[in-house]
């Protein structure tokens, strides 16, 4: 037979269970969690074998009856050799409070973690939901970071509250972080806690963002054809915008994946030449005399390559890719060295030939070839080629 539940074991039970929802309660109205088990009451055979234990079960249960927050029910036994006995038969804990009350009996430092938690969700509530169109999403949100909210030292929670507020009543400011009216906000420290932040703020408003101005999106670029410098110059960064809006008209465009490629690269007739950043190539895809060009994009021949090949297509951009092939692959073989983290995914813009050398790779255990390591000369004749087909 399992042994009586004593009050400590109630206490564990109540502090599992804290663990599990105290965020839930934290974020709601009026939480009520009802905790209710069954003590599981000595036989007359078991309080005969060891009747002073018996006896102090019985006891730690009445005086947890007077002491918590807890509701005892009791009962009586009629057993033959002792005569009737009044024995604790189960126990309910009614309300957060009271669960935590309980549950600090076996972890003290429930309870004010606790209090700090709920104190900061019931303001958080109170200051969000008139603004809100939807309470159930702010209520998912307080619940889904009330763990970190109750984490924050008082002067950073001071400064979510304000911030949150600000941006929940401007939710289109176009402003930048540096800018707001909040005191103590800086840059760094959104940065820190932009995830509490943006989750609040949306399920207020209903936006995915936080309608704050960014960092402008960078690219550069590398004008490899004297006749098609901008006002002079030919190694330009700035942001993507701004590049959208030169007047420019190459005949071809060359993405490399590699700065350094990009720097190497000699004067050619109607190429402008782009540093593609890895994933961020897709930010090309918003340059529209770009577009209008003849693409080739030149990244490393590993599986990340061509992901980052296949996401800029996906983009818009219909890019042909140099020197990504299986020959290339197959005679630099010495040079291959083992990816750090291949792609795994599914690529569907890829062609049959592209397709075939990834496999290659696969095949060989998730083998690179990086872009440098190609000889100068060899590339380059290649480039040259394919330059002049597209031109010609």
């Amino acid at each position: 037979m399992s042994a009586p539940v004593t009050p400590l074991d109630v206490a564990t039970r109540a502090s599992s269970l804290y663990a599990r929802e105290a965020r839930g309660w934290a974020a709601a109205a009026a939480p009520w969690p009802v905790l209710e088990l069954p003590l599981r009451p000595p036989t007359e055979r078991a309080a005969l074998d060891d009747l002073e234990a018996a006896r102090a079960w019985v006891a730690r249960w009445r005086t947890a009856d007077v002491e918590w927050p807890v509701s005892v029910e009791w009962g009586v036994r009629n057993w033959a050799r002792v005569g009737a006995q009044e024995v604790p038969v189960r126990v309910r804990v009614e309300g957060a409070d009271a669960v935590v009350l309980v549950a600090s009996r076996a972890r003290q430092a429930v309870g004010d973690e606790w209090a700090v938690m709920r104190s900061r969700c019931v303001d958080l509530r109170a200051s969000l939901m008139p603004l809100a169109d939807d309470s159930a999403a702010v209520e998912t949100a307080l619940r889904r970071h009330a763990g970190s909210v109750a984490l924050l030292p008082a002067a950073d929670f001071a400064v979510l509250a304000d911030v949150v507020m600000w941006l929940a009543e401007n939710p289109v400011s176009g402003r930048r972080v540096r800018s707001l009216p909040i005191r103590g906000i800086d840059t760094k420290w959104l940065e820190r806690h932009r995830g509490m932040v943006t989750g609040l703020v949306s399920a207020v408003t209903g936006r995915s963002g936080l309608g704050l101005l960014g960092a402008p999106v960078l690219v550069r670029l590398r004008v490899l054809d004297p006749a098609l410098a901008v006002g002079g110059l030919r190694d330009v960064t700035a942001p993507v915008g701004e590049v959208a809006g030169l007047e420019v008209a190459p005949r071809v465009v060359l993405v490399t994946e590699n700065l350094e490629t990009l720097l190497e690269l000699p004067d050619l007739d109607g190429v402008i030449a782009f540093h593609g950043a890895g994933y961020a190539v897709d930010a090309l895809a918003a340059i529209p005399w770009l577009r209008r060009a003849r693409v080739l994009y030149w990244g490393d021949l590993d599986s990340q390559g061509f992901a980052i090949l296949n996401r800029a297509r996906a983009a818009g951009l219909e890019a042909a890719s140099l020197l990504m092939d299986t020959s290339t692959l197959v005679a630099y073989r010495d040079l291959w060295v083992r990816e750090p983290v291949p792609f795994t995914g599914e690529l569907g813009l890829l062609s049959g030939a592209e397709l075939s050398t990834l496999a290659e790779l696969r095949r060989h255990g998730g083998v690179r070839l990086e872009q440098e390591r190609i000889p100068w000369d060899v590339a380059l004749a290649t480039l040259r080629a394919a330059v002049s087909a597209l031109v010609d």
